[in-house]
């Protein structure tokens, strides 16, 4: 999107921010898909920062006008919806004996690339097909099947990123029948609306494969709108004559890739905070589940909730079978795992393994054992009085808010103080962060103790050396999370004057 952070240098030794992948070697002895995969990092890795603002809209939202005058105002400057759309089959390997997902349509083929980009492109390819098919080889045909809609980020070689969202169906036809994939490449990250996208996509699929075409070019050609904004995409349809799609955009964009409910529908409140406390301090995390859908929309959660802090290590929503081994990494990670798969993950220790499905006996597998004790009783009981009162909420947006403001003042509460310990030699100078006084200036002993771990995290690292480096160059802090402390600062002063 248009508010697009840049990732900055770190200074001295780190954590490999990377977990490269090395090329794999199939049973049919084919070199895999991935030979240089690299992290699968959370779309929230592009998302704003405290500092970087949105494209707010300057009149009430509502459907977009394409003229001159408000294009800049309506329209995220320079995005556009999607890069290409994919169909993957399941085709029969020559033996017979299994199928290998295999792209069988692209809108728009890509001509003149040069040799390299082509190379790069069929890598990505390649891996598109791993992300919509993670259960290998093994499939048979079907009558019946159940849609589902999910999504994985791809992280190339030079850093740069790209969200897959897919559904996959089963075609049309007659008879036992392998289902298909489709699947749409984009930069930007916003579940909701793909997810509507694919509901046209699924309705002209069972007309006719023609009928996608001239829709996705509508769609291609259709700017991305800007926060709290609409576009309208005209598409004709035999016997229905014209049709116009409404895309709206969620005013809360930085929420906009997130569904909190799948995460409470599959964990208790006291479960989230367990998790939430071990994602905080960079552990290692692995979902289990049995449907697609649900890995992705909690491990994308997951994530959510850590904002202003942005997730620093390898997050793969649904990690393909073929790469399974990436669960012995050392390094922190947020995994997705198929249940059917659980067998292969269960030797691992330090680390926690999170089982999200319906039939499950326990929730936690594998723990360290010290989640409960992780973050400060008193905020602990604060942040679950305020996840209580999203029983009062009645839309996916009010849902969001709710929670996400939660886990938000928790952080107001924790780091809130956090500007005042950047101090400055002389102006115009880099900022230097004072440590040490900025967890000494909390008088809660237990936030204390908190705070003493969550500094030495990648997240808060990345987020301080911003702050030196936006103030280095005369931007003052701003953004929502910057709204909230001044918001609470405001707030304990006039209770502090109530008392005096």
């Amino acid at each position: 999107m248009s508010d697009t952070v840049t990732k900055k240098r770190r200074k001295g030794p780190l954590k490999s921010r990377w977990s490269s992948i090395e090329a794999v070697e199939d049973e049919s002895g084919q070199q895999g898909a991935l030979k240089r995969l690299s992290a699968m990092w959370s779309s929230f890795r592009r998302g704003k920062k405290d500092g970087v603002q949105d494209l707010e809209p300057t009149e009430s939202p509502g459907p977009a006008v394409v003229d001159n005058t408000t294009r800049q105002q309506r329209y995220a400057s320079g995005q556009y919806f999607f890069e290409y759309l994919v169909v993957v089959s399941l085709k029969r390997t020559n033996d017979g004996s299994s199928y290998e997902p295999q792209i069988t349509y692209q809108f728009p083929k890509k001509d003149g690339m040069a040799r390299y980009q082509k190379e790069e492109e069929q890598k990505t390819l390649k891996a598109i097909t791993l992300f919509c098919f993670p259960e290998g080889i093994n499939w048979a045909p079907l009558t019946e099947y159940h849609s589902e809609t999910f999504s994985f980020v791809l992280t190339e070689i030079d850093g740069s990123r790209r969200n897959g969202y897919c559904r996959r169906l089963l075609p049309k036809g007659r008879g036992a029948r392998p289902p298909e994939a489709y699947c749409i490449i984009s930069s930007l990250a916003c579940f909701g609306l793909f997810s509507k996208i694919f509901d046209e996509v699924e309705k002209r699929r069972q007309i006719s494969m023609a009928m996608i075409y001239p829709f996705m070019q509508k769609l291609r050609e259709a700017p991305f709108p800007a926060p709290g904004n609409t576009v309208e995409i005209k598409s004709f349809i035999p016997e229905s004559g014209t049709e116009i799609i409404r895309l709206t955009r969620p005013l809360d964009s930085w929420l906009e890739h997130v569904n909190f409910a799948t995460l409470f529908d599959c964990l208790k409140d006291e479960e989230v905070l367990l998790v939430f406390a071990a994602a905080v301090l960079e552990r290692r995390i692995i979902f289990i589940a049995n449907e697609l859908g649900t890995l992705s929309q909690v491990i994308h959660a997951v994530a959510a909730l850590l904002y202003p802090f942005t997730w620093q290590h390898t997050l793969i929503s649904i990690v393909p079978e073929i790469l399974i081994d990436v669960v012995m990494a050392p390094t922190p990670y947020l995994l997705g795992v198929q249940k059917r798969l659980l067998d292969l993950v269960t030797d691992q220790s330090d680390l926690l393994v999170v089982d999200l499905s319906e039939d499950k006996q326990e929730t936690f597998i594998i723990s360290i054992g010290d989640e409960s004790s992780i973050l400060p009783p008193k905020l602990k009981t604060e942040l679950l009085e305020a996840l209580n009162t999203r029983q009062n909420t009645s839309t996916v947006e009010e849902l969001n808010r709710v929670v996400s403001e939660a886990f938000l003042y928790f952080f107001v509460k924790t780091v809130g103080h956090y500007n005042s310990y950047v101090k400055y030699s002389h102006p115009g100078e880099r900022g230097m962060f004072e440590k040490r006084k900025f967890y000494k200036a909390i008088e809660s002993k237990t936030t204390r103790h908190f705070i003493k771990k969550f500094i030495q995290t990648q997240m808060f690292d990345l987020f301080i050396q911003e702050v030196e480096q936006q103030q280095q160059s005369g931007q003052q802090p701003s953004g929502i999370f910057h709204k909230k402390i001044l918001e609470y600062q405001e707030k304990k002063k006039r209770e502090k004057t109530k008392k005096h």
